[in-house]
């Protein structure tokens, strides 16, 4: 065979090996029963249990010890696969978050958004967010934890430098692919105007987990668009994103675990519509 040929098959097959199936890590983030979780959150975990979901993302559980969580959740069978942590504490209090992760087993620590707001967040604030992720990354590759960042629509602010490079890019620019991963979140890449595939395509092998949440159709998108709010929230299926796309392209490149994240004005309605819709979806 000749090498090109061999070549080219070869790596077409490790392509395929690496692509997991979404349907098989189809789980939910625990923000979406922030609410049922403060009321009670033995039967917000059974809730979660009930939708028939294997794996989780750790949020909304307030104060709840991580040992109290871990126990919750294997004695229901779910697997927490990562947490959202805050910016503060991964940047003054990393031992915690590694002890935290620890105790529940977590493949990631996730940073769910950056303070300050958008007109901030420029090319100058990209580069020290950057290294700082690097040292941060670093610590917890050390612990044997990726670290991953939560994509929350801020960063595509525009620079004004080449090929309409926007504060994302030099993110991911700067950021080292062995210690920093992200996590997309659908809703706010489209939020901010961006094409959540064109992103995947654009950057493929930096992204690890996919935020499931779909946009009402009609909302108004494009970075200057105002702050969303849970009416622009629906239920994965309804709103304007091209799904069947978007897990194409997330599947192509190598994402492992998908999270529905419900942040609709009732859940407890939506979240089946979704895994619904998502289930029905072709493998």
């Amino acid at each position: 065979m000749k090498p090109l040929l061999s070549f080219l098959l070869s790596t077409a097959v490790l392509t395929a090996a690496s692509a997991a199936d979404f349907h098989d890590h189809l789980g939910l983030q625990l923000w979406s029963l922030r609410v049922q979780l403060a009321e009670n959150f033995g039967s917000a975990l059974d809730q979660a249990k009930a939708y028939g979901i294997k794996e989780v993302e750790v949020g909304g559980t307030g104060t709840v010890p991580a040992a109290q969580i871990a126990t919750g959740l294997q004695a229901r069978g779910l697997t927490p696969i990562g947490e959202h942590f805050g910016y503060e504490q991964l940047k003054r209090d990393l031992p915690s978050v590694i002890r935290d992760a620890h105790t529940l087993g977590l493949k990631y620590v996730v940073c769910p958004i950056l303070p300050g707001k958008a007109q901030d967040f420029d090319a100058a604030a990209a580069k020290r967010v950057a290294a700082e992720f690097n040292s941060i990354g670093a610590a917890l590759h050390a612990a044997g934890i990726q670290f991953s960042y939560h994509t929350h629509g801020m960063e595509f602010r525009p620079t004004g430098g080449p090929d309409y490079e926007n504060s994302f890019d030099i993110l991911v620019r700067e950021t080292k692919p062995e210690l920093v991963s992200f996590e997309m979140d659908v809703f706010w890449v489209v939020h901010a105007g961006q094409s959540p595939v064109r992103l995947l395509k654009k950057y493929p092998n930096r992204w690890t987990l996919l935020h499931l949440k779909d946009i009402r159709l009609g909302s108004e998108t494009g970075f200057t668009a105002p702050s969303a709010g849970p009416e622009d929230n629906v239920a994965v299926g309804s709103g304007q994103i091209d799904w069947p796309a978007v897990l194409a392209a997330a599947e192509a490149v190598g994402v492992k675990h998908y999270f529905i994240e419900d942040e609709t004005a009732d859940p407890l309605t939506n979240i089946p519509l979704s895994l619904s819709y998502l289930r029905t979806l072709a493998k």
